[in-house]
């Protein structure tokens, strides 16, 4: 059965309020729950962008039995890969095991914040291997001396290690990314019911290991308002990954999809609370082979609605399937 889980999208709610809403859904009785980490948000309507990692801290304490994932972090700008070890593995800690840690190349969004330009795609890739490896090598317990092509660290140390390290989740949009998580993750991670992704994941190494997916939707008894809602602050995620990962800005996004009508919006994310509409979005992640997904409210003010909702009559559904 595939599991179905709560995004906390740092984007559209403040910390506090994400923490409460991982508590609800946990309640609600979803299987796990993601967080992004994000320093900016897609649209200024959005409005948040609070730090995911002392947000994950909080709901860790907050929490009993939800797992915990990063969705995703990227290793390789702001954060760099000696401070994500010793973060998951603090979290891994925090949260008794039930930590994940995804990590992904980033998005210019994020990561130019810190000035270091903007690489080419192949590079990123190039840039989040590396990473990865001086993440296990720390998580493995080891005194880390590295010189590699973009990363040096110096006597790098864990000193409070989690008996069992969290297991790594790599995001992926294509062929090489595909490849990649294939040999160096734990689990794969996509935002689209691509079966392709995941055939290219399982040549490379990555058959038999769990595959996460995520799913934006905009639940409200009135449906012309869920559209309004989920057009305002989602439109930008019509645009496609390889555009996405490049924009530097809120500005950029919204100039991006100034031509994106609300009819195309809902066309892309079921809107509304007719069940069987959510179910059917939901159907072709499970067809191509996912073994989780992931369910983002779009709206921060509409979680607990959500939530109640979801409890009442969605996840009962999505069971079913």
């Amino acid at each position: 059965m595939t599991r179905i889980g709560y995004t906390m999208m740092t984007e559209q709610a403040g910390p506090r309020e994400l923490v409460s809403h991982v508590v609800g859904a946990e309640r609600a009785g979803f299987d796990f729950s993601v967080v992004s980490d994000h320093s900016f948000p897609w649209l200024e309507a959005q409005g948040h962008a609070p730090y995911a990692w002392s947000v994950l801290g909080a709901a860790a304490q907050a929490t009993r039995e939800i797992p915990l994932m990063t969705y995703v972090t990227c290793p390789t700008f702001r954060y760099h890969p000696v401070v994500v070890a010793q973060k998951a593995a603090t979290m891994q800690l925090l949260s008794e095991g039930r930590f994940r840690l995804g990590l992904g190349s980033g998005e210019n969004l994020n990561e130019h914040v810190v000035g270091a330009g903007w690489p080419a795609a192949q590079v990123r890739l190039e840039m989040l291997e590396e990473a990865v490896g001086i993440i296990r090598r720390m998580f493995a317990g080891e005194d880390v001396n590295h010189h590699g092509a973009h990363f040096d660290a110096a006597n790098a140390r864990l000193w409070d290690l989690p008996d069992e390290p969290p297991p790594i989740g790599i995001a992926v949009s294509g062929p090489r990314s595909c490849a990649l998580a294939g040999r160096l993750a734990d689990l794969v991670i996509a935002t689209e019911p691509e079966g392709e992704l995941l055939k290219a994941f399982d040549e490379h190494g990555g058959a038999g290991k769990p595959r996460s997916g995520q799913l934006p939707v905009c639940y409200d008894p009135d449906r012309e308002a869920a559209v309004n809602r989920a057009h305002e602050q989602f439109r930008w995620a019509l645009g496609g990954w390889r555009v996405n990962a490049e924009l530097p800005g809120p500005e950029s996004f919204d100039q991006a999809a100034e031509h994106t009508r609300p009819e195309d919006t809902a066309a892309a994310i079921p809107c509304g609370d007719d069940v069987e509409t959510f179910v059917d979005a939901v159907r072709p992640y499970v067809e191509a082979g996912f073994t989780e997904v992931a369910l983002l409210q779009i709206g921060g003010d509409r979680q607990v609605p959500f939530l109640e909702w979801a409890e009442a009559e969605l996840l009962p559904a999505l069971r079913k399937l």
